[in-house]
């Protein structure tokens, strides 16, 4: 296995210890007080660790020469499983709502449905801009709901709290419009491909 390939095996590894961690308090108080201060500089060191990798993969693939359409499908799939999986947890701690995260999954499995419909057609489609924006506002809004979650888990600035709350939501609503906008996006390459072998 390539380096690039090992960083990006790294995030899909560590997303379902990120679920685990930042879930104990909530599914088990009574071993782990919900306000949990020892889980916050694991579940940041995580974040962090994870995005370090998203960057590194890349650099990595490009600086040996080993980018490949494995390499451009395992790194997204990384990528989802660690958002998703990111969000899902605020859901679950009541920081986004579900119905958006619904968006956000149905988006992910349909770009997963597009891109293998090129792959039968011999075509690896690697990311669009629009989707880096989104990965983008995913990050900023991901961070957010974080640094929410740590305010109350170490609870310290707690006035502090609704506004970043607040704020995750508002960048999550802008990142699941724009991930419905990059949809129609990969879907409009997917069409012109099918249009040109045949």
């Amino acid at each position: 296995m390539s380096l690039a390939n090992k960083f990006t095996l790294s995030r899909i590894v560590l997303a379902p210890v990120f679920f685990i961690i930042y879930l104990l308090p909530v599914f088990l108080p009574f071993w782990f007080p919900k306000n949990a201060a020892w889980t916050v500089p694991i579940l940041w060191l995580l974040a962090i660790f994870c995005e370090l990798t998203d960057m590194f993969d890349g650099m990595a693939a490009r600086k040996h020469n080993e980018v490949s359409d494995f390499g451009k499908l395992f790194d997204p799939f990384a990528d989802t499983l660690m958002q998703i999986t990111c969000f899902l947890c605020f859901v679950i701690d009541g920081i986004f709502p579900v119905v958006l995260f619904l968006l956000v999954l149905y988006r992910e499995f349909g770009i997963l449905f597009i891109r293998n419909l090129m792959l039968k057609k011999g075509i690896t489609m690697g990311a669009r801009i629009s989707g880096k924006v989104k990965t983008v506002t995913y990050i900023i809004a991901g961070a957010m709901a974080l640094v929410a979650a740590s305010i109350q888990r170490l609870a310290v600035f707690e006035f502090l709290y609704p506004v970043f709350k607040t704020g995750a939501l508002v960048i999550f609503i802008i990142s699941v419009i724009i991930s419905i906008i990059s949809f129609f996006d990969y879907l409009s390459v997917y069409r012109k491909a099918e249009k040109s072998a045949g």
